[in-house]
C-alpha cells in the first residue's frame, strides 16, 4: 500500500456502478477542484462501457483512508508598493523593541561592571607593585638585605592565596549555603542590574588584606613582612577569583584569552556544576573545583558541561 493510505477489507458486494464510484472518489481526490468535474463525466461513461450488466459480484471492498497531509506554505511578509508602482517587500523583524531594550540593558549592565573591575584591577594592582617595591628598597636602605623578611613575605604570599582557596571554599559551605543565604542568594538568582548583595563579600574578604598591607608596609622585621605578604596574596587571590568567577564563568565582562587557558574551562565548567545542584552544591571551591568533582565521581559530568561550553563559546 502506499504511503498514508491503510486498507481495510470486508467481503461485501458491490456492483460496477459502485466500483466506479469508489474509484472515481480514490483517483479524483488529487486531481483539483476544477479537473474533477470532466475527470467524473468520463470516467462514468468509460466503466458504463465495460460494464454494461448490473449484476452484483461478491469481491471485496477496498476503503482508503486518506491521512491528512500538512504542507508548509513559506508566508511572505506585507510588502508595500513604491511610487514606480513597483512592490518593495518588508523585511520581518526578528527582534522585537522589548527584546531590543533587554539587550541594550545587559550591555550597558557589562560594561558597567567591566569598568569597576577594570579600575580595581589597575589600582590595586599598581598600589601593591608600589607597595612591594618601596617596602623592599627601604628595608635596604642600610646596604643589608633582609634575606629571611623577603623570603618569608613571598613565601606567605603563595600561602595565603592557596589558603584564601581553602577559606572560600569552607565559607562558601558553611555559611554562604547556610547563615548567610540571604546575601548569597542573590549570586543564584537572576541578576538585575550591574551588582548584586553577593558582592558584598568582596569587599569583606578586602578589609582584612588592606589591613595587613598597611602594617606591614609601615612596620620594619620579620612579623610586618610576613603581614605584608599575607595581605599581598589575599589580594592576588581576590583578582584571580574575579576574572575567573566573575568575569569567564558568569560572562559580566569579556576576560579575552583567559578563555582560552584549558584548566581555566575546566574551573569554569565546575563551577557551572555548582549551580546545577547536581551533586548537592559540589563543588563549593573554585580554582580546585575539578579536585572536589573528582572525589564525588562527577568528571563524566564535568566533561560533557567542558564540551557544552566549548560549543556555546564557538557558537555551535
Amino acid at each position: 500500500m502506499a504511503a498514508g493510505l491503510p486498507a481495510v477489507a470486508s467481503p461485501k458486494p458491490v456492483t460496477a456502478s459502485k466500483l466506479s464510484h469508489v474509484l472515481l472518489h480514490k483517483h479524483a481526490a488529487s486531481l483539483s477542484f476544477s479537473q474533477q468535474a470532466p475527470f467524473a463525466h468520463s470516467f462514468t461513461k468509460i466503466c458504463r462501457h465495460y460494464c454494461p450488466y448490473r449484476k452484483k459480484a461478491r469481491i471485496f471492498t477496498v476503503y482508503f483512508v486518506l491521512d491528512q497531509r500538512k504542507e508548509t506554505v513559506p508566508v511572505e511578509g506585507p510588502s508595500a508598493e513604491s511610487s514606480d508602482g513597483s512592490s518593495t517587500k518588508i523585511e520581518p523583524v526578528l527582534i522585537s523593541s522589548r527584546m531590543a531594550e533587554r539587550l541594550a540593558k545587559k550591555r550597558s549592565e557589562r560594561f558597567t561592571y567591566l569598568v569597576a573591575a577594570v579600575m580595581s584591577s589597575l589600582g590595586i594592582t599598581s598600589m601593591a607593585v608600589m607597595a612591594v617595591y618601596y617596602r623592599f628598597s627601604w628595608q635596604m636602605e642600610g646596604g643589608e638585605v633582609p634575606l629571611s623578611e623577603m623570603v618569608g613575605t613571598f613565601a606567605l604570599s603563595v600561602g595565603a592565596a592557596v589558603g584564601m582557596e581553602l577559606w572560600a571554599r569552607w565559607a562558601h559551605r558553611a555559611l554562604w549555603h547556610a547563615s548567610l543565604w540571604h546575601m548569597h542568594e542573590s549570586h543564584h538568582r537572576p541578576r538585575e542590574g550591574p551588582f548584586e548583595l553577593n558582592d558584598v563579600f568582596a569587599i569583606i574578604n578586602a578589609v582584612p588584606a588592606i589591613a595587613l598591607l598597611s602594617y606591614g608596609f609601615f612596620h620594619k622585621g620579620l612579623v610586618p613582612g610576613l603581614c605584608f605578604g599575607a595581605g599581598l596574596g589575599i589580594t592576588v587571590f581576590g583578582m584571580a577569583y574575579m576574572f575567573v568567577h566573575d568575569g569567564l564563568v558568569h560572562k559580566r565582562f569579556p576576560v579575552g584569552p583567559i578563555a582560552n587557558v584549558p584548566y581555566f574551562r575546566r574551573v569554569a565548567a565546575a563551577h557551572q556544576l555548582h549551580h546545577s545542584d547536581k551533586f548537592n552544591g559540589v563543588p563549593y571551591g573554585l580554582f580546585l573545583g575539578p579536585k572536589e568533582l573528582e572525589e564525588v565521581g562527577g568528571m563524566e559530568e564535568l566533561e560533557k558541561e567542558i564540551n557544552r561550553r566549548r560549543k556555546s563559546y564557538m557558537g555551535l
